[in-house]
């Protein structure tokens, strides 16, 4: 039984204008993720993905489908019943900086989710100092303001404000995309790391297939509110059946002046038909 099932989701928002028709965004978008996988969900902006994010975590209802987390239906859960699945299920951002609270130490900002949880302010402490190892910050981070850190450092702390609970499904909405290629790796290496330690499972969103390919177990390709691919991370990404996705992988950049003019030109050619 996986983790997280996603059954023929559909979302619409409002229209605009005076009495449009809402506007449907998702169309019956079905996949699942299982415990300690991780599965890459990839797509341009406005395909969707960030939907799909939002509605697992309750921040979007569903028009239709169903969303069931540990054989659960969480889809059409509000208020107290929501809100006590924050212990199962978090969240990791885009920008780091503008989750994190600027008039609060990361030793406040860490707590906060665990006293509300009912921990004691010494328990707290002790687990604030576990985690900021656990991601590889240093135990003087603890008394720090997020502005003293770089975005690497800053996602580094957003990390373990999602580990505090001590989660079985984190939802990363484009997590590395505000960052440098170098920071990037690492910290997807420390999400890998963390993942073989502790069995979390994630749902990772992006819209750099190149990155999606390093982390993933699984890939599911979105296109205009359809899923348009799935399978084996190493199969789509590097021999992928749907035009939408050879077009992605098309768009990651490569090294060498030549390759990246054939890439180029193929991608070129592929945007000349539809998907």
């Amino acid at each position: 039984m996986s983790l997280l099932e996603i059954d023929e989701l559909r979302v619409s928002y409002p229209g605009r204008g005076f009495r449009a028709k809402p506007v449907e965004i998702l169309h019956g978008v079905s996949l699942d993720v299982g415990h300690g996988e991780t599965v890459g969900l990839v797509g341009e902006s406005g395909s969707g993905k960030t939907t799909i994010g939002r509605a697992v975590l309750g921040l979007v209802r569903p028009s239709d489908g169903s969303i069931r987390y540990a054989n659960q239906e969480i889809g059409g859960l509000q208020g107290r019943a929501r809100r006590g699945l924050a212990s199962e299920i978090q969240v990791v951002f885009q920008d780091p900086y503008t989750s994190l609270n600027p008039s609060m130490t990361i030793g406040d900002i860490l707590a906060e989710p665990l006293i509300i949880h009912g921990a004691s302010g010494r328990d707290a402490r002790s687990r604030v100092r576990s985690l900021l190892d656990q991601v590889g910050l240093p135990a003087d981070a603890i008394d720090r303001l997020p502005r003293e850190f770089s975005g690497g450092q800053r996602q580094r702390v957003a990390i373990a404000r999602a580990l505090a609970p001590g989660p079985k499904l984190i939802v990363c909405d484009e997590p590395v995309s505000a960052l440098d290629l170098s920071t990037q790796a690492l910290v997807m290496d420390l999400l890998v790391d963390i993942q073989r330690e502790t069995g979390v499972a994630y749902l990772f969103i992006s819209h750099d297939l190149a990155v999606v390919r390093h982390i993933s177990h699984r890939v599911a390709v979105l296109y205009r509110g359809d899923l348009v691919e799935t399978g084996d991370a190493a199969t789509v990404t590097s021999t992928p059946e749907h035009p939408y996705t050879e077009r992605l992988l098309l768009a990651a950049p490569v090294a060498d002046p030549s390759a990246q003019r054939e890439k180029r030109e193929k991608r070129r050619r592929l945007l000349a038909a539809k998907p």
